[in-house]
């Protein structure tokens, strides 16, 4: 294998494979100076102002001149003065291509009565506002099979009773955008398929009233969703009681279920990428799209999101946009957060993070053009706002910010069923009630932390799988995931306190 990675002909930069020391040769150029692995080094001469490409993309503009073998990073290259504001052709509908031959492969699922179907059946309690958190978390805790090991002993076809809890619900608008998202978020989770049943737990007196959410989300109570408030029931310990008690008239049916054999068209994926590195959109990623392309061609669905880690590669998703109103509404939130983040004196450019940074990537064109490789190659079908429904089969977009925690919560309100998450640094997370399969970027990461990775796709960059077949081992474990077997987040517990709907809106 060659020292370095060449991603296309055009390119300005080759990414190192493992770390260079000065006078090392990179295509008959000597590196100046040592260059850590994952990162960029200069194959040509580039004047201070020019435009430097990886993927044959623009990730950014030399701030100052470049030789050739140089390292290529933040002391020398940067988005320019007008950020990621160059021209970029959306060319809507560009790519659109035929739609892939239909395959078939199945999972044992678990089948609702309304004929959805789950990959994992949890009884659910959640709150309306923080105020309820505490309540709500101990209710699930008496059902802990780590505290109490008994507590569903007669009940082994339910997953477990989990708590997800969050910082808000009051002190803020009840008409406003930030409640219209926490009540489409709340609806999401109390509808999931992967919850047999959901007990909500508020307060009383908080912005968001429980009867209201009900009504605006076309909810009704009934054996499978209960609610109540602590102030109503007499307090907290008589609310935890009485929670308990609503458990446990839910477990006999919730153990009813059986898994059964399924077509992989209910899979839906959320795509993440967190703790990004320079193998990012060389690895894990393209594996991951390959994975879709896969997944979207058996029937499934698979959510790309994190608008601001889109920023500057949009005109890759436009074009395969399957009609123009899509392209359009893509654009549309591509402004609207540009519009959020100077009201909030903040900026889209402020990507990547100091582990993406120290990992190889230097801008947020960068870091986004790697990133949308996650959603591989085929047609763009619909475009969905935070924690909207996801209706449509096939490779779709929810806008979401970065942050992953919030981005995974609306997507899994939005009927995600699992998640696929690449990470380069060694992001830990789990995303209760869907599981969550964490996909390193290089072997390093596996060896270091091998017991929360799920798959280590350091094996392209070593030269030991290709991209394709790294595809297809990930589509194999979405389906044996799907159909119960554990992921390392699972089995180590997380899941519960990741739950983090997006908070939008002054707080009052």
């Amino acid at each position: 294998m060659t020292p370095f990675i060449r991603l296309h002909p055009a390119d300005d930069v080759v990414i190192a494979r493992a770390q260079l020391v000065g006078g090392a040769q990179v295509e008959g150029i000597q590196a100046r100076g040592l260059i850590p692995p994952g990162h960029k080094v200069a194959m040509r001469a580039i004047a201070a102002g020019e435009p430097v490409r990886r993927y044959n993309q623009i990730i950014g503009f030399a701030s100052k001149p470049i030789a050739a073998g140089e390292h290529v990073h933040t002391h020398n290259l940067g988005v320019g003065a007008n950020g990621g504001d160059f021209a970029r052709d959306y060319a809507m509908g560009a790519d659109v291509k035929p739609e892939p031959a239909r395959r078939e492969a199945s999972f044992m699922g678990i089948r609702r009565a309304d004929g959805r179907v789950a990959t994992r059946n949890y009884i659910g309690i959640l709150s309306s506002v923080n105020c309820s958190a505490t309540a709500a978390r101990a209710i699930a805790d008496h059902f802990s099979r780590q505290a109490n090991p008994s507590a569903l002993g007669d009940y082994p076809n339910v997953d477990g009773v989990v708590a997800l809890t969050h910082g808000t619900g009051c002190g803020m608008d009840t008409q406003g955008l930030g409640m219209q998202i926490l009540e489409r978020t709340l609806a999401g989770y109390a509808t999931h398929a992967n919850f047999a049943a959901v007990v909500v737990v508020g307060l009383g007196c908080e912005a968001n009233q429980i009867n209201a959410w009900l009504a605006h989300s076309s909810l009704r109570e009934g054996e499978t969703l209960q609610v109540f408030n602590i102030q109503d029931t007499g307090g907290t310990r008589k609310t935890v009681e009485r929670g308990i008690a609503l458990v446990k008239g839910m477990l006999p049916a919730a153990n009813r279920v059986r898994r059964e054999p399924c077509s992989a068209e209910h899979i839906a994926i959320g795509l993440q990428c967190g703790g990004s590195d320079g193998y990012s959109g060389i690895s894990a990623n393209p594996a991951l799209g390959a994975a879709v392309d896969t997944l979207v061609a058996h029937g499934g669905t698979a959510i790309l999101s994190e608008t601001p880690e889109i920023y500057g590669a949009e005109h890759l998703l436009t074009r395969r946009a399957v009609r123009p109103d899509i392209g359009d509404k893509l654009i549309a939130r591509i402004h609207w957060w540009e519009q959020y983040t100077k009201a909030n004196d903040g900026e889209m450019n402020n990507n990547p993070s100091p582990g993406n940074k120290a990992g190889g990537l230097t801008t947020i064109l960068e870091k986004s053009l790697g990133a949308v490789a996650k959603g591989g190659t085929t047609n763009l079908k619909a475009v969905y706002e935070y924690a909207e429904p996801v209706t449509e089969r096939g490779f779709v977009y929810m806008d979401t910010p970065g942050y992953d925690p919030v981005s995974a919560t609306g997507q899994v309100a939005g009927g995600a069923n699992m998640i696929c998450f690449t990470t380069g640094r060694g992001s830990a997370y789990g995303c209760a009630p869907s599981p969550s399969l964490k996909l390193a970027t290089n072997s390093a990461l596996w060896q270091r932390q091998e017991e929360d990775m799920d798959i280590n796709c350091g094996e392209i960059i070593d030269g030991q799988a290709s991209i394709q077949e790294m595809g297809e081992r990930i589509f194999r474990l979405v389906l044996a995931t799907a159909s119960g077997a554990l992921s390392k987040s699972e089995r180590h517990g997380y899941g519960q306190n990741e739950f983090v709907p997006w908070q939008v809106g002054a707080v009052m």
